[in-house]
C-alpha cells in the first residue's frame, strides 16, 4: 500500500492513470502556501467517482493522492514546457491556473533542490507504478490502452481563450495512439450532446506522450474534460449528480470504444 497514490490491479489490458486526482498537501508545505494553495483548487475533482464503470471493464486504475501543487505527475521530470509559447503549468507549480500565488512569500520558484525532493518523494512512485503495470500488461495480453483520465475549469483567460470545448482528446497529434483509435473515439464523439476538440488546446501531457508507444502495442489517450459537464466549478467544488450521471455515460461510451479499436 502507498502513501502517494491509490493502485487497483485489473484483468484487461487497459490502464487508467487519473494523475490529477489528488489533493493533500504535507504539513510541512502548508504553513507557506496561501488559503487557495492548502485549498488545491486545480485538482480534478471527483474524477473517481467518475471513473467508477472502469472497475466493470476489468481495468486497472491509478490515482494520485497528492495534489498537482506539490508536485504535477504529468509534467516531465525536467520540467521542459509542454506548449512552448503558452503559459506554462509547471513541475512545482507556484501560482493557480488564473495566475494567483501559492505561497505567502510571492515566490516565482522552486529552488532545484527542492524539487529534486518533491520528484523524488511523489513524482518518481506514480511513474514506477505506472510503467510496471504497463509492462504487466502488455506483458499478459501483448497490448495496452493508457486512458489519461483529466478534469478542468472550462473558462481560465490565462491558460486558453473563450471556453475549452466540453471534451478534449489529446493523441499527441496522433503519435501516441492508432489512427484505429482515435477515429473510434470520433465516431462516438460525433454522436454525443457534448461540444469537443480532437488534438486542439490539450494534446496530451507528459504522460500520453511518453508513454504511448503505437509500434510497441501501446495506446495512449487523454481526455481533458471541462468540470462543468458534472460539478461546480466554484468551491467547495460540488458533484452534479444529474449532468454527472449524463456525461459519465459518454466517457464510458468513448473508453469502450477506444478499447474495442485496439489493434
Amino acid at each position: 500500500m502507498s502513501d502517494i497514490f491509490d493502485f487497483q490491479t485489473g484483468t484487461a489490458p487497459l490502464l487508467i492513470s487519473i494523475p490529477h486526482l489528488g489533493h493533500r498537501i504535507p504539513d510541512s508545505q502548508q504553513p507557506l502556501m496561501t488559503e487557495l494553495g492548502c485549498r488545491s483548487g486545480d485538482t480534478d475533482w471527483h474524477l473517481d467517482r467518475l471513473y467508477a464503470f472502469a472497475q466493470a471493464m476489468g481495468a486497472s486504475v491509478l490515482a494520485a493522492r497528492y495534489s498537482r501543487y506539490v508536485v504535477d505527475l504529468n509534467r516531465p521530470p525536467n520540467d521542459e514546457n509542454l506548449y512552448p509559447g503558452q503559459a506554462k503549468t509547471g513541475l512545482c507549480p507556484t501560482h493557480t491556473f488564473d495566475g494567483q500565488a501559492l505561497y505567502r512569500d510571492g515566490r516565482q520558484d522552486i529552488t532545484a533542490a527542492e524539487r529534486a525532493a518533491r520528484r523524488d518523494r511523489y513524482w518518481q512512485p506514480y511513474h514506477d507504478q505506472l510503467q510496471a503495470e504497463l509492462d504487466r500488461l502488455q506483458a499478459v495480453h501483448g497490448r495496452v490502452l493508457l486512458w489519461e483520465a483529466h478534469s478542468i475549469a472550462s473558462v481560465i483567460p490565462r491558460l486558453f481563450d473563450g471556453k475549452l470545448p466540453d471534451l478534449n482528446i489529446g493523441t499527441a497529434g496522433g503519435a501516441s495512439a492508432s489512427a484505429a483509435i482515435e477515429q473510434a473515439i470520433a465516431a462516438e464523439l460525433a454522436g454525443s450532446p457534448y461540444s469537443y476538440a480532437i488534438n486542439g488546446r490539450f494534446k496530451g501531457g507528459y504522460i500520453t506522450r511518453h508513454y504511448g508507444n503505437p509500434a510497441k502495442h501501446i495506446h495512449a489517450v487523454q481526455l481533458e474534460m471541462c468540470q462543468s459537464t458534472y460539478m461546480d466549478e466554484q468551491f467547495p467544488y460540488a458533484w452534479h449528480d444529474t449532468e454527472a450521471r449524463r456525461v459519465t455515460a459518454v466517457v464510458q461510451q468513448l473508453v469502450n470504444a477506444a478499447y474495442r479499436a485496439l489493434p
